[in-house]
């Protein structure tokens, strides 16, 4: 097979015999068999050391085997070779059957290690290591919960969870810093195998399958071997291998830069995955068919003083009592278009200014909301850094257009527009609505 110009193709019955010899292993455990297979998956794992699947068995059969120390020594070993060999950090799995190892101390076996009467496992009971098929053991998701509160968009997560019953893509647009990616995290954490895929990183549209291969964990299935790299797999199909048998939803987070890659992506496997929906979050939608979208809308006034006070309060513990000007906290909220960044940055301001201070300098925005979190992506860190970066992916007729519509100090209609521009400026400016740089209103 060697010969083959598919080498996919080629390594797939070596791979399914790997698959076949992983769920022989899961039923030697699940019969106590735990001691006589720890030396066949100790030459398994040599063999191939990235197969995160491989390394769970091994680990359960040495606690299951009353071997503690031994279990924690090999996930030591599997996580140091995932990251200086792949630069990862072990999958949920793995990391949930270390938490086990250390809450049953160096003896895990004395806890139901072997299966009952009913053959049911015992330390194997940890979730998703009493799945048939190991390879393909049950995993919940990758939502992590954040460390400040949500606040003020309640109603849209009820609707959000409606939308991905009824359709099978939807995309959730609006501007930078309108708060798209906390609102389909907090939507989707209530859902079970819901995955989150941050596309904001990538540099090159290619790149989109592998971030998405990344994010479900399956970077050592897409090794195959270990002498295989991941060029040399092909990372759609290995999705759609994956995600056909399966429900869950797939969160692409930023999709504007790679649009096009995203949208052909979603395209491929929504219609080859049947029990696959998509929640993706863009400047712009996708453009695949059957895409419900959804815009994300300013905070009301109620919501945005909310947010503002709540964040205040981490800056300044005493906001409730020593900050009582509210009109100027509701005068910043909107003038700042109740965008739920642009709020935040002002009121990390509140370390010096107040706020009828901060409202007072307003009209130099881009030099005063530059206190942004450290851990967050660049553009997200300052007002300038998000509007440069919509700016940024606009062609130059689209700049142009932008750059003649601001002569108008509010809203205008289209014959203004057209009154204006230079160019075609019913279809620059629709352009410029899809990209969520100005918001329409049609009307008669």
């Amino acid at each position: 097979l060697a010969d083959l110009p598919d080498r996919t193709a080629a390594t797939r019955p070596e791979a399914l015999r790997l698959e076949a010899t992983r769920s022989r292993v899961e039923a030697d455990l699940r019969l106590g068999r735990a001691a006589e297979v720890v030396p066949e998956l100790r030459g398994l794992t040599a063999d191939h050391p990235y197969d995160e699947a491989l390394h769970v068995l091994l680990i359960r059969a040495l606690g299951e085997a009353g071997r503690g120390a031994d279990a924690l020594a090999a996930y030591e070993e599997v996580r140091r070779a995932l990251t200086e060999g792949l630069g990862t950090d072990p999958g949920p799995e793995l990391r949930s059957l270390h938490a086990a190892l250390l809450e049953q101390g160096d003896a895990p076996g004395q806890q139901g290690a072997r299966p009952g009467s009913d053959g049911a496992p015992g330390f194997g009971a940890v979730p998703g290591h009493g799945s048939a098929d190991p390879s393909r053991a049950l995993r919940t998701g990758n939502i992590r919960p954040r460390l400040n509160s949500f606040v003020g968009r309640e109603p849209e997560i009820g609707a959000i969870r409606s939308d991905v019953q009824r359709a099978r893509l939807v995309t959730l647009t609006g501007p930078g810093g309108s708060g798209k990616t906390r609102l389909a995290e907090e939507a989707a954490a209530g859902l079970s195998q819901a995955w989150l895929v941050e596309l904001a990183p990538l540099d090159r549209p290619e790149a989109v399958p592998g971030a998405v291969v990344s994010a479900l964990g399956l970077r050592e299935t897409a090794l195959i071997t270990h002498e295989m790299t991941t060029a040399q797999a092909d990372p759609v199909a290995l999705l759609v291998e994956y995600c056909a048998p399966r429900s869950q939803l797939l969160v692409l987070d930023n999709c504007e830069h790679v649009i096009g890659a995203a949208a052909e992506l979603a395209e491929t496997l929504l219609t080859r995955c049947p029990g696959l929906t998509i929640l993706a979050t863009s400047r712009e939608p996708l453009g695949v068919p059957g895409e419900l979208v959804r815009p994300v809308e300013p905070l009301l006034p109620g919501s945005a003083r909310r947010l503002f006070m709540e964040r205040a309060s981490v800056v300044r513990p005493d906001a409730a009592t020593a900050l009582p000007d509210l009109a100027a906290v509701d005068e910043i909220c909107r003038r700042l278009d109740g965008l739920p960044l642009a709020i935040e940055l002002a009121a990390a301001r509140l370390r010096l200014l107040t706020p009828r201070q901060i409202a007072d300098r307003l009209d130099d925005r881009f030099r005063l909301l530059t206190s942004g979190s450290r851990t967050v992506l660049p553009r997200q860190q300052t007002l300038r850094a998000v509007v440069d970066w919509s700016w940024d992916l606009l062609d130059e007729q689209e700049r142009t257009v932008l750059r003649e519509v601001s002569v108008f100090a509010g809203g205008w209609d289209l014959a203004a527009a057209e009154a204006v521009c230079t160019g075609p400026a019913a279809d620059l400016v629709g352009a410029l609505v899809d990209k969520s740089l100005v918001v329409a209103t049609p009307h008669d």
